[in-house]
């Protein structure tokens, strides 16, 4: 018979090398791709945030002047180019008329309608030109009208700035590419090295020595060193308690097994029936001894096996104590007496569902050996732990004897006679040690012992009583956020927490920061936690400014996991200074682009700024359509509108400051509504709910810019208000959300984040909130369709991006404050 011939042998370096060299060149060639590409993209994003600057920069100097539209074009327009590209412009009026500018590059291109800059390829005069197209939303007399702004770049710049991006990127990766190969063929002979070693040093090794390994080997051989040295040393914890329970074991049970062999010699050579029966009864004793030992030692080896695998489960005490019962022979569980309340039967202990059991059992077979009489189990919470306590009758230990009754085989004078092994007291010992808990032997009154044993429990959390309101319930959900404004007008922070519905989560708590009013809120909440019962809330309600100073300041404390405002430049601008904490949530299709900001500030309402107005006070036909309407009304009766129009405080509110900043850049006749304002003595709020409250009652007549999310709710609430949506320009603003970079909880705020724009949080912001869905599609009464089908104006949402942060910067905010309240709130 032929012997089979040895496998062939090949070399691993070699493979390596030539798998190494192919995917080497095949990285550089997909590099050298990427690369081109790449600067093509780079370029092209580079010129166009020129492009857009510049039309951006001329759209800013449009002004409206006698109701025709002036453009006096900055310097800086054009500066910002490299001079070497030929640029052409267009500025157009709604009607397609040329303001300014190249008409035929106005003829060559279309009307824009949004403030966000498109861009486009086209030829024009022979060329292939780059064109950054943006809109401009102006405001005269009673109408809004759009003006488009068009900047024209020819393209040999960014195609000059793409070759040499790709030029000076093609040299590096050929070297390297060259220098990888050599680095491998010298990296693979050092590659093997550390196992080498590893293999010399455990062939040298005795076989029972099972020290860690002291051999110096890089990272990725480290593990496997450390994987090696764990497993030696479970195997020498597991070797040395083996070894113990062996010596133990051939320590303990030499004595009986001694005695059984005598006492079995002696019968034999027995002739006497009586005394044969009596050594024959002496040799059950001996193995019932015997057996119980071994049982105590292999259940002593048991439980130091499951507290090292500290396996931890909930568990009620109820089902231990039940667990022991059952496992009593019926004269046994008859003598025992478990007096429990449901309180204490309820409890959950974490921990070892045999160690535990174990644990109770030795208590009560110690109690049941020692008395004659009952034996009793009692049970009491005592805050965070549990007082577990076991009685009985019998002799009782003696002070002096106390500490050494829980060590291993020790057996006091009072249990001369009794069978036993010395090792249940000290198993109890180790288990309520490994549960962080406490064990005291006391004399109980009236003679006996008493067992007590202290552990921890697990907190449970409270079901919120009346959670669950009927739709019915929304007059007295409205009522209540009116009175709760009424009582607390000013910025204090109102704290309510939620419990988890089903608290089967441990530390599964997110906190939450916003401006929302809470009965509001408190509805996205009772939706979020239906989809996660096991996760409880903490929403702190307080105003837009204080809430972004605190944050800036380091004095909100706890850190939020997640930041609701309505004053979203000042979100903004918390995520431009790095504190907010990127997430790409799946719903971010949906939404409108100009409702997010680099994946980190969110806004999930659309809520419109509108005027209401008492209909006792002003009659529908006088009712201020438009922003000018609303001025001329204010000039021409101005004793009858003294102090019974009211508007925000911008200089405390952020919402206010944001809306007043938005009403300047698109109207013309913002200065002359201020003036108006000044002339009645408009009375400023924080809050549109307090505007609402005085319209509502009639202490006053007008409320400008108030959110419509309020005005709706209180409107179908039956407050005597009348709402208009104005008929030239409506603002629409978001609430945004921001997860903090330091937040505790993040996977939770993005978890809420992620609720609040799918289509069940969308339901909820377009339902009785009134807070408006800012997705399209959503289905309740307050969508955005619906609610822009309320007015006949231009709906100008105030998008999230840089652009906001201009109004923010404190010299343009100190002149625009100074010159609101000049004009607003002159000093007398």
């Amino acid at each position: 018979m032929t012997a089979e011939a040895p496998a062939a042998t090949f070399s691993i370096r070699r493979r390596i090398l030539a798998l190494a060299l192919a995917l080497l060149l095949g990285a550089a060639a997909v590099l050298i791709a990427f690369i081109h590409d790449y600067a093509q993209r780079a370029s092209d994003r580079a010129f166009d945030r020129l492009l857009a600057a510049s039309a951006l920069t001329i759209a800013g100097a449009v002004q409206i002047e006698d109701g025709s539209i002036i453009v006096e074009l900055p310097v800086a327009s054009f500066a910002m180019f490299s001079g070497r590209d030929r640029v052409f412009y267009a500025v157009e009026d709604s009607a397609g008329r040329l303001v300014t500018g190249y008409d035929d590059l106005a003829a060559a291109l279309g009307s824009v309608q949004g403030t966000d800059p498109s861009f486009a390829d086209i030829t024009y005069r022979g060329e292939l030109m780059r064109v950054a197209s943006v809109g401009r939303l102006t405001s005269a007399a009673n109408a809004a009208d759009w003006v488009t702004i068009h900047v024209a770049e020819t393209q040999s710049e960014r195609e000059a700035l793409s070759a040499e991006i790709l030029g000076n990127a093609i040299v590096p990766v050929f070297a390297l590419t060259l220098l990888a190969v050599g680095l491998v063929w010298f990296g693979i002979g050092r590659m093997f090295a550390p196992l080498t070693q590893l293999e010399e040093e455990l062939r040298a090794r005795a076989p029972d020595d099972l020290s860690p390994l002291a051999v110096p080997a890089p990272s990725e051989v480290s593990h496997l060193v450390s994987a090696l040295n764990a497993f030696m040393a479970r195997l020498g914890s597991t070797m040395e308690r083996l070894s113990g329970l062996v010596a133990e074991a051939a320590h303990e049970v030499r004595t009986p097994l001694a005695s059984l062999r005598a006492q079995a010699e002696i019968a034999v050579d027995e002739t006497d029936p009586q005394a044969l029966r009596q050594r024959v009864s002496r040799i059950h004793q001996g193995a019932v001894h015997a057996s119980q030992l071994v049982s105590q030692l292999l259940m002593d080896a048991t439980i130091s096996h499951r507290l090292e695998s500290k396996e931890t489960d909930p568990l009620p005490f109820g089902a231990v104590v039940d667990d022991v019962r059952h496992r009593l022979d019926p004269d046994a569980a008859r003598r025992l007496v478990a007096d429990l309340t449901e309180e204490a039967q309820a409890a959950s202990l974490r921990g070892d569902r045999v160690a535990l059991r174990e644990m109770l059992r030795n208590l009560v077979d110690n109690a049941l050996l020692y008395s004659t009489g009952p034996v009793e189990i009692g049970a009491r919470l005592t805050g965070g732990n549990l007082s577990i306590s076991v009685s009985d009758r019998g002799p009782g230990i003696p002070d002096a004897e106390k500490d050494k009754a829980v060590e291993r085989f020790w057996r006091g004078g009072t249990g001369a006679g009794k069978t036993g092994s010395g090792l249940g007291l000290s198993i109890v010992k180790r288990v309520v040690e490994a549960h962080r808990g406490t064990l005291a032997l006391l004399d109980r009154d009236g003679g006996g012992l008493t067992v007590e044993v202290v552990l921890p429990v697990v907190a449970k959390r409270q079901r919120p009583a009346g959670r669950k309101r009927p739709a019915s319930a929304m007059l007295g959900l409205l009522a209540g956020m009116v009175l709760a404004f009424a009582s607390a007008p000013d910025a204090q922070a109102i704290t309510s927490t939620y419990p988890a519905p089903r608290p089967d989560g441990a530390g599964t708590t997110l906190t939450i920061v916003g401006t929302t009013d809470t009965p509001l809120f408190a509805r996205f909440i009772a939706a979020f936690q239906a989809q996660r019962p096991e996760v409880s809330v903490i929403y702190e309600e307080t105003e837009t400014l204080p809430m972004y100073e605190r944050y800036a300041e380091g004095t909100l404390t706890p850190v939020p996991d997640l930041m609701v405002s309505s004053a979203a430049d000042l979100q903004l601008k918390l995520a431009n200074d790095g504190h907010a904490l990127a997430y790409d949530s799946p719903f971010l299709d949906d939404l409108p682009a100009w409702a997010r900001w680099r994946n980190e500030v969110f806004g999930f309402t659309f809520e419109p700024a509108v005027i209401i107005y008492n209909p006792d006070l002003v009659s529908a036909e006088e009712a201020p359509r438009t922003h000018l309407r609303l001025a001329e009304l204010l000039e021409t009766q101005t004793e009858r509108f003294s102090r019974k129009v009211a508007t925000y405080d911008i200089a405390v509110s952020g919402v206010g400051y944001l809306l007043a900043a938005q009403d300047q850049l698109i109207s013309s006749n913002f200065w002359r509504l201020a003036n108006a304002f000044g002339r009645v003595s408009a009375q400023l709020s924080g809050s549109s709910p307090a505007i609402l409250n005085g319209v509502a009652d009639g202490s006053l007549a007008l409320g400008y810019n108030v959110l419509g999310s309020y005005a709706f709710a209180r409107q179908q609430a039956g407050a005597n208000i009348e709402i208009i949506v104005p008929d030239d320009y409506v603002l629409v603003l978001t609430r945004a959300m921001v997860i903090p970079r330091d937040a505790r909880n993040p996977e939770l705020a993005k978890a809420f984040l992620d609720f609040s724009l799918s289509p069940a949080g969308q339901a909820v912001a377009a339902g009785e909130t009134a807070l408006g869905a800012v997705i399209a599609g959503a289905e309740g009464p307050w969508s955005s369709e619906a609610i822009a089908a309320r007015g006949r104006g231009v709906i100008q949402p105030i998008a999230l991006g840089p652009a906001l942060l201009v109004s923010l910067d404190r010299q343009r905010r100190t002149r625009f404050l100074e010159t609101w309240q000049e004009i607003v709130s002159p000093k007398p």
